[in-house]
């Protein structure tokens, strides 16, 4: 019998201490509820601190460039289907597809010093941009951009004279690489039927390039060509080989004014040529 009386002892020991649980926190003199909010406070804290050191960094590498010039309605759509509307002073973001809406044009200056003109219509996309002032073992440099619609002009930047090979731009016909170049390029899909041409015949679908300086490098799986400055490149479609062809065929992409002018800071973007094709 007292081993009976023992376990029921026990037993109703037990029963009282589960009662009256006790926390971490009330062993140490704190209601329950006031050891939920410190601990709480204490991981909020914590996670505060480590999105504050993660968010500036993110930032940094989002940002690639700014709208400097912008006349009319460009937007800007993340690969995530996000949309928004840019004005001057918006940042370009890697990643970032810009469209042009009709009638407009918009001047975007890179991080680096380079310098891309949108014109109306146009979809172009920021598929990487990796730059550093100052390079380090770690870094690599590379820009990789994606003409998708329409037409623009560019001039490449630090990263474009320090490192060439690391900028390429594609198209739905052909690659441009670049040698310290300025150039423009035309993407014709059935859209540029009411271009002028000097033979008044419509252009033709395929890639139209004109280098103003420097050199630009054509390449697909048929072939590659340079193109120094002063020429122009034709190539229909990816399966044929790039080709020169002379200015009174050549078609140089220009841009108003008020978008390629530099207000007095270098001699600007886009200048017409009377001998040949200007698509404005």
């Amino acid at each position: 019998m007292r081993n009976l009386r023992n376990a029921d002892e026990l037993t109703d020991e037990a029963t009282s201490h589960s009662a009256k649980p006790q926390s971490a926190g009330q062993a140490a003199g704190y209601s329950h509820s006031a050891w939920l909010s410190k601990y709480a406070s204490q991981v909020g804290y914590s996670l505060f601190f480590l999105i504050g050191l993660l968010l500036p960094g993110l930032a940094l590498a989002e940002s690639v460039g700014n709208i400097t010039h912008l006349g009319g309605v460009i937007r800007a759509t993340r690969d995530d289907g996000t949309s928004r509307i840019l004005s001057v002073k918006s940042e370009v973001r890697e990643g970032d597809t810009l469209r042009t809406e009709k009638n407009t044009y918009a001047r975007i200056k890179f991080v680096d010093g380079g310098e891309v003109v949108l014109r109306p219509q146009t979809v172009f996309k920021v598929d990487a941009y990796s730059y550093q002032p100052i390079l380090t073992p770690e870094h690599h440099d590379n820009i990789l951009f994606s003409l998708l619609k329409g037409g623009l002009r560019a001039v490449t930047g630090l990263l474009g004279k320090r490192n060439p090979d690391a900028f390429r731009m594609n198209t739905a016909t052909a690659t441009i690489g670049i040698r310290g170049t300025h150039f423009g390029a035309l993407l014709c899909n059935n859209d540029c039927t009411n271009f002028p041409t000097v033979s008044g015949q419509p252009l033709g679908n395929g890639l139209y390039t004109d280098t103003a300086s420097g050199k630009t490098l054509i390449s697909n799986a048929a072939g590659f060509i340079e193109v120094p400055a002063g020429s122009f490149s034709y190539t229909p479609d990816f399966k044929t080989a790039p080709k020169l062809v002379p200015p009174s065929e050549g078609v140089q992409v220009t841009m108003p004014p008020a978008i390629s002018d530099n207000k007095g800071n270098g001699s600007g973007m886009g200048a017409s040529d009377s001998n040949t094709c200007a698509v404005e």
